[in-house]
């Protein structure tokens, strides 16, 4: 399974530079699939709905299928975290699965760097990020990408997973 990360701290910029990378690549004729870490609590049932209330009533898992989409929410009831290899493992084939997140794991990434924030980058203590998607100019000793130049870092990830 070939993967790619996109990292960086919170308003660097990662969630739209990977909806922008999705589009380009499925554009290209790629089936992408993404893996988004949360570090927060979330919920995509809402209060009153049948799939919710099976999952209140004590259902480890509840499939919700339709002609548009499937949904299988998993309650993890005090469990671990699944590892991002377990949920890796969840996936449909595909050509590229894109990760939102999971800094601390070895694949390979991209950082969003946005200078506003003012948080210091993390490409340089980090051989993982081979390259940096900024909205300043750096001088690094890897690549630097103009944070909206879509197409040049889709070609770059592209590149480096083979594809």
């Amino acid at each position: 399974m070939r993967l790619y990360g996109v990292t960086g701290w919170k308003n660097a910029g990662k969630t739209g530079l990977m909806e922008r990378l999705v589009a380009e690549m499925v554009a290209r004729g790629l089936r992408v699939s993404t893996v988004k870490h949360a570090h927060h609590s979330f919920d995509v049932d809402h209060p009153g709905r049948d799939s919710y209330r099976h999952r209140q009533a004590g259902a480890g898992e509840v499939l919700l299928a339709s002609r548009q989409r499937v949904a299988l929410m998993r309650e993890l009831r005090g469990q671990e975290e699944p590892a991002l290899a377990d949920l890796l493992a969840m996936l449909a084939p595909c050509d590229l699965v894109l990760i939102e997140g999971y800094k601390r794991d070895r694949h390979p990434k991209v950082e969003a760097y946005r200078a506003e924030t003012g948080n210091a980058l993390i490409a340089p203590g980090d051989p993982t990020i081979r390259a940096v998607a900024s909205d300043a100019a750096l001088d690094l000793d890897r690549p630097v990408f103009d944070l909206n130049d879509t197409a040049a870092i889709a070609d770059f990830i592209l590149g480096e997973v083979g594809l």
